[in-house]
């Protein structure tokens, strides 16, 4: 039988600057994502759109979940297969196109994965995870775009004793 989960946060709207939404440049975008026992993470519209470019936006939310979902699941394969990572860092990179009509929607997500392993010998192991990881993460699965890596792979150096 599938599992099901769900998943809740929070969002408050913090942008009344005393009128309300009385016109469009009359409220801020500002607002908080929250949930029990978890930091507030401060968040905001693109600064195209009137946002505040010191909080986070929806669409780098998105990016970094589809990121984050990556890594969460590469790490899981490298331990299941004997590969020992180290270090794991991402800049990865979402496009999206505006219309005409304001609306928009993302054409493509590019992942960036800079891995460490531990050996030399663990390096074709772990740039093959990446396909994989990709196949099962959640986030990817669910988006109606392309998600696309460009993974690179070092090993660790060796220090001489």
């Amino acid at each position: 039988m599938a599992r099901t989960h769900r998943y809740t946060v929070d969002v408050t709207w913090t942008g009344d600057l005393g009128t309300g939404t009385s016109g469009y440049r009359e409220f801020s975008r500002d607002h908080e994502v929250s949930g029990p026992g978890k930091p507030v993470l401060p968040g905001s519209s693109d600064p195209a759109f009137r946002g505040d470019p010191s909080r986070y936006n929806p669409e780098e939310l998105l990016v970094a979940a589809l990121s984050q979902c990556h890594l969460l699941w590469f790490l899981h394969l490298a331990a299941a297969n004997g590969v020992v990572v180290t270090g794991y860092t991402d800049h990865p990179e979402g496009t999206m196109a505006e219309g005409p009509d304001g609306g928009g929607e993302f054409t493509d997500v590019l992942l960036r994965p800079e891995v460490t392993v531990a050996e030399p010998g663990m390096l074709a192991g772990a740039e093959q995870l990446h396909e994989q990881a990709h196949a099962l993460c959640f986030i990817a699965r669910s988006v109606n775009f392309p998600v696309r890596h460009q993974p690179s792979t070092t090993a660790a150096a060796v220090t001489a004793r």
